[in-house]
């Protein structure tokens, strides 16, 4: 007795209503029977938030997919496929450019995608997203694909619908959409803020912000320079009650010593030399909102006393009056330092760390991050393929596992200026704009170990037989010791020639297992 392929495609789906299952392995599956019922060389669930698309999970296609975000402005094929209600085959020479171009993993030195089909989720009768399958074969699809698509697409639909998940994220999306517009429209800020990343370690991150978001409490963010502890900040006050009032910030870092004082508090006219009229300070500014007092640690001791007293009071005078203004304001701050040691040595107020640290909150660095490097990259690579308008930006192989292998000591921003300087370097070796550009691990400028005995011109290379990472870190460590040698010992003039912030540059010699005076 034959069974009939549909039928055996959905029959998991079927099962799998019965399971607990992560939204991560259910959307696996999902894929999983589809390419099963539709044999091809990659496949896509997409999710449509407002105007763009998040893949949700991928098979077949780079890792660094799950990092992009697509515009649909920008994606005429993914246009096309939201506008029919049914499923769209684009014929292998169509004209409008294929957005995973380059991505699909078993190429085989072949680029570009031959046949392309997709359809719409439909929830509700609602466009909820988009299931896509390519592949390299130009003839690989035929109607009866067509026609199982559209069965599939339905049944899955009305499976995901009665299990209740993805309406639930649906929903979810939405409320989310909304209190960042009223974010936007109050604050002026430009765009949601998202944090992306699959690892443990990033999971954690979001399930604490989760937890201490739509409660009052002050947030101390350390991490790293790098990290994105500012994103975090937009990302607590967007899923807070406060959404719907500004979110202000203030780097404390850039503002001189005489400047703080006015910018946190506010002045009245004449209050000091070129106090022309009064100002509203930072504090006033977030009423009814949050205030983000970014490198909180590079306040003078001074601005710190009074800035406990808002804490504690939630009363402000400004700079030069005697009357008291009054605020409702949540602070979000954050520092790069380890304040706890601030404290000890007498740099930073005990009672101001005590009344910030309320939930504090570690930002991971990306060297514990994993493979959350690939999807950030693929974020990065979407940005700079528009920005250089690409048809196709993508990352060779070897520049991947040059990616993985790299300590990041500047973090997430370390990485997007990386892939911004590696596209343009990518981009210069070709006299005319390629329609797949490929990121090589030689447009990184990431040192590999034999790079690195080349440059020292080392004696004593370094051991055959060691992982991409041990020789790294060796490297890393050798070139650590010249720079300390060339300055004599002085940590801070060492962090200078090499590029790094100290903290960061203290933290990797602490690891690597090097003497710190």
């Amino acid at each position: 007795m034959t069974t009939n392929p549909l039928l055996q495609a959905l029959l998991p789906l079927v099962d799998d209503l019965s399971r607990e299952l992560a939204e991560g392995e259910r959307y696996r599956r999902l894929l999983s029977a589809l390419r099963g019922l539709i044999p091809c060389d990659a496949t896509a669930l997409l999710r449509l938030d407002g105007e763009q698309l998040i893949p949700l999970a991928v098979d077949g296609l780079s890792a660094d997919c799950l990092g992009r975000r697509f515009t649909l402005a920008e994606h005429p094929r993914f246009m096309a496929l939201l506008a029919s209600p049914a499923p769209t085959r684009f014929a292998a020479d169509s004209g409008l450019p294929d957005p995973y171009d380059g991505l699909v993993e078993a190429h085989s030195g072949q680029l570009e995608v031959h046949d392309c089909l997709g359809c719409p989720l439909l929830i509700d009768d609602q466009p909820w997203g988009l299931l896509t399958l390519d592949s390299l074969d130009p003839a690989r699809f035929a109607q009866a694909d067509l026609d199982n698509l559209e069965a599939f697409a339905r049944l899955a639909a009305a499976t995901v619908k009665a299990n209740g998940r993805l309406v639930s994220l649906t929903r979810r999306a939405e409320a989310e959409h909304q209190l960042a517009e009223r974010y936007r429209a109050v604050a002026g800020q430009a765009e949601s803020p998202e944090l992306i990343g699959q690892s443990p370690a990033h999971k954690r991150l979001l399930a604490e912000i989760d937890t201490v978001a739509g409660s009052d409490l002050t947030v101390l963010i350390g991490g790293e320079t790098g990290v994105g502890k500012e994103l975090v900040a937009q990302t607590l006050h967007a899923r807070s009650p406060r959404a719907a009032r500004p979110l202000i910030s203030l780097n404390c870092a850039a503002l001189p010593e005489a400047l703080v004082e006015s910018e946190l508090f506010g002045h009245v006219r004449g209050a000091f030399s070129g106090a022309h009229s009064e100002r509203s300070g930072k504090f006033e500014l977030a009423d009814g909102g949050s205030l983000f007092l970014d490198e909180v640690g590079e306040l003078p001791l001074a601005v710190q006393a009074k800035l406990l007293r808002v804490l504690q009071s939630g009363q402000l005078q400004r700079l030069g009056s005697d009357r008291e203004h009054r605020v409702d304001v949540r602070i979000l701050a954050a520092s790069n330092r380890d304040l706890a040691e601030e404290v000890r040595a007498g740099r930073f107020r005990a009672d101001l760390y005590h009344r910030l640290s309320v939930y504090p909150l570690k930002v991971p660095p990306l060297r514990e991050r994993g493979r959350d490097v690939l999807l950030l990259a693929g974020y990065f690579l979407e940005q700079n393929r528009t920005r250089l308008h690409l048809r196709s930006l993508r990352l060779g192989a070897a520049a991947q596992a040059a990616l993985l292998a790299h300590d990041w000591p500047g973090n997430v921003r370390e990485l997007e200026h990386l892939i911004g300087r590696a596209a343009l370097k990518a981009l210069a070796g070709h006299a005319e704009r390629p329609r797949i550009l490929s990121i090589e691990a030689e447009h990184l400028d990431l040192a590999t170990p034999a790079a690195a005995l080349a440059a020292t011109q080392s004696d004593s290379p370094l051991p055959a037989g060691q992982d991409l990472r041990t020789a790294v870190e060796a490297y890393q460590r050798q070139l650590i010791q010249a720079a300390l040698h060339r300055q004599h010992g002085n940590w801070a003039a060492t962090a200078r020639e090499l590029g790094l912030d100290r903290a960061n540059l203290h933290r990797l010699a602490s690891r690597l297992g090097l003497k710190q005076a």
